[in-house]
């Protein structure tokens, strides 16, 4: 299958839209868009789009940085994206065509 990756960096995990942490917000509106997988990762160090440096340290770990990465059909993802611009959330994203598809049987 042919498609998308989508990578969405956040400066502050403890960031909230809404109700929700900025990562669960992510992870739903993806659930809604019809993607049923994702990957998140906490980011040690890093620099966020204004320029200001994050880094995991005991006392700023509410500060730390996260990057979800999401596979889906092109469709998908942009439902997605507009879905996140509508959420008025500032995120910073890439985006590169992928093929993609499953290995193995299921045992």
């Amino acid at each position: 299958m042919r498609g998308s990756q989508l990578t969405i960096y956040t400066a502050n995990r403890s960031h909230r839209v809404r109700h929700l942490l900025v990562v669960d917000w992510l992870l739903e509106e993806a659930r809604h868009a019809g993607i049923q997988g994702a990957t998140v990762v906490e980011i040690a160090e890093g620099i966020d789009a204004m320029g200001k440096y994050h880094a995991a340290r005991f006392f700023e770990l509410a500060e730390q940085s996260v990057a979800v990465t999401l596979v889906a059909e092109d469709a998908r993802i942009d439902e997605l994206l507009e879905k996140l611009n509508a959420g008025g959330v500032r995120l910073f994203y890439t985006r590169a065509r992928i093929e993609f598809d499953t290995l193995g049987t299921n045992e």
